[in-house]
Order: structure tokens, then sequence, then C-alpha cells
């Protein structure tokens, strides 16, 4: 999970009620690029792989889903996210959300907050700022 699905966050509940569990907070390799995708509810981010790009690598979770749940939360994924492959940084590669290209559409780029918890701490720095 990378984004509004992570613990705490606004979907989480979609995993719990599925059975889920947690089984790591990790990162994936550094060829990996993050968005906010524009007018999304609630806001979410896209990931998208880059080889050849380094980046900081983005923090994802990765949660164990039952087998017979996995259908019903993949049915429920909105466009322009998908259910592919990720790579993480130990190079395992595990099922994760990605983006489509198209999606990318007025999105804001915020990889160098190297993953959705950081990106969201600056929106919130910058309001308490303001």
């Amino acid at each position: 999970m990378v984004g509004a699905h992570l613990a705490g966050q606004p979907l989480n509940g979609q995993l719990i009620e599925r059975g889920a569990r947690l089984v790591a907070t990790t990162s994936t390799t550094r060829d990996y690029r993050l968005f906010a995708l524009a007018e999304s509810v609630p806001p979410k981010p896209g990931l998208v792989r880059e080889p050849g790009f380094d980046g900081p690598g983005i923090e994802v979770e990765v949660w164990a889903v039952p087998e017979d749940a996995f259908g019903s939360f993949v049915a429920a994924v909105p466009p322009p996210l998908g259910i592919g492959n990720v790579r993480l940084v130990s190079g395992e590669w595990v099922k994760g959300f990605i983006c489509e290209a198209a999606g990318l559409a007025g999105a804001t780029e915020i990889t160098e907050f190297g993953g959705w918890r950081g990106y969201r701490r600056s929106l919130q720095t910058a309001t308490v700022g303001a």
C-alpha cells in the first residue's frame, strides 16, 4: 500500500474488513516516482516505476490479504489506479498499487517527500505555518 490504504489513512478499512494484516513497512527501489493525483476523493497518490530514475525510494506497507478477499479488493480499485508488480528495496516483487500514465495529467510530483505520509505532513506544516 502506498497512499490512502496505509494504516491510519481513510481507505485502510477496506483492508481491515477483508481480514488483511500488516506485514511490514519498507520502501520501493529508487526507480519509482510518486504523484498526488488531481481531483481524487479521498486524496490518493499514483506510483510509477521509471527505470533509470534515481529517487529516494517510496515508503510502502506490505499487507497480507486473504486470497478469497483479494478479488473484491481489486474490483474496488478505481482508474487510473491498478494492481501490478512493485519492487521493494529488498529486491522482492509484491502486488501493489500502480498508476496508469494517463492518470498523471494534472498530478503533482511528490517523490521528494519519500512517500504519502511525508507529503501529507508537508501539507499540515504548510497550513500551520500559513
